[in-house]
């Protein structure tokens, strides 16, 4: 079997990536995106139908603002219903990241991208709503939790992100690896191996606390840079992965060996339940996290942008 084919035996694997085609000859579980990756597909133009099929459906909205708000909520809906006829399992969306600190706007949000699929005959239970893991994001994924739509918490890179997740009763999260691997190489200026890469270190934390206290929140590596990162995290609930990464994992045939088993950690004590303030200063004290997390949402939403004018322009013709 090729390294591909052992990852597959050891964890779900998730393609991340918007691009239909891709998913379509790798044949993932799950898949995921964001605005990024949507931004990128729209721009191919065997996609064109998608985006034309979600102006049309825009166009009858009274107001501007409606219109593109409706423009985006659908586009992005339309790449999801694509590939899930692709998949067996989920797709995550993203509600809008300029939405990042306002708990009831993601809500209304995450309402109407579900509204979005029903509309399309896709069940909510086949849709998690990726969610900015800022406290206001994870206050407005619980409460959806609650109503059953599920979410994925994307954007963390601190513990304490990944705690008041958990406490939170959020679905998964997407802890990024190569993200935070990008700040230690700038911060520290070296390079690192895949044994001590701190983003692998990261998620194998929060993965062990998990498993330790029982948590049930599935946990899904992201963002990776090398297929090294990959293997460090064979065994880990779920991986998103790239399709260039995929490729290269498929390409080669050597022994992976699984270094995440929740069947070989012991059991721990949970750690005192977060607050706000107590997340927010524990959050604020891991400069990694902190400046990943506003960056993150300043890159995404600049996509959004992007993608946003695209769709304003064929609203307008």
């Amino acid at each position: 079997m090729n390294q591909l084919q052992q990852l597959q035996k050891m964890t779900t694997v998730v393609a991340d990536t918007g691009d239909i085609a891709s998913i379509a000859r790798l044949q993932p579980v799950d898949a995921t995106t964001n605005p990024s990756l949507i931004l990128k597909a729209a721009s191919q133009p065997e996609y064109a139908a998608l985006i034309d099929r979600a102006v049309r459906n825009a166009k009858t909205e009274p107001t501007v603002a409606a219109r593109t708000r409706r423009a985006l909520t659908e586009t992005a809906v339309a790449f999801g219903s694509e590939i899930l006829t692709h998949i067996p399992g989920l797709v995550s969306t993203e509600v809008d990241a300029r939405l990042s600190f306002d708990t009831m706007g993601t809500v209304h949000e995450a309402r109407r991208v579900i509204a979005a699929y029903a509309a399309l005959g896709v069940p909510r239970e086949r849709v998690l709503i990726k969610v900015a893991s800022t406290w206001e994001g994870i206050k407005a994924a619980e409460l959806l939790e609650h109503e059953g739509i599920h979410c994925n918490l994307t954007l963390l890179f601190s513990f304490a992100q990944a705690q008041a997740c958990a406490e939170a009763g959020v679905t998964l999260i997407s802890p990024f690896v190569g993200r935070i691997l990008d700040w230690y190489k700038k911060s520290e200026g070296r390079d690192y191996t895949a044994e001590e890469d701190p983003g692998v270190q990261s998620v194998t934390r929060i993965y062990e606390y998990y498993k330790s206290i029982g948590v049930k929140t599935v946990v899904m590596g992201a963002s990776f840079r090398n297929t090294g990162e990959i293997m460090q995290l064979a065994g880990c609930d779920k991986l998103t992965i790239s399709p260039a990464l995929l490729d290269e994992l498929a390409s080669k045939t050597e022994t992976l060996t699984q270094h995440l088993n929740a069947n070989r950690i012991e059991s721990g004590i949970a750690l005192p339940i977060l607050d706000e303030k107590a997340f927010r200063w524990q959050h604020n004290n891991d400069a990694m996290a902190t400046e990943k997390l506003a960056e993150g949402i300043r890159l995404f939403t600049a996509d959004l942008i992007k993608l946003e004018t695209l769709l304003q322009q064929k609203l307008e013709a």
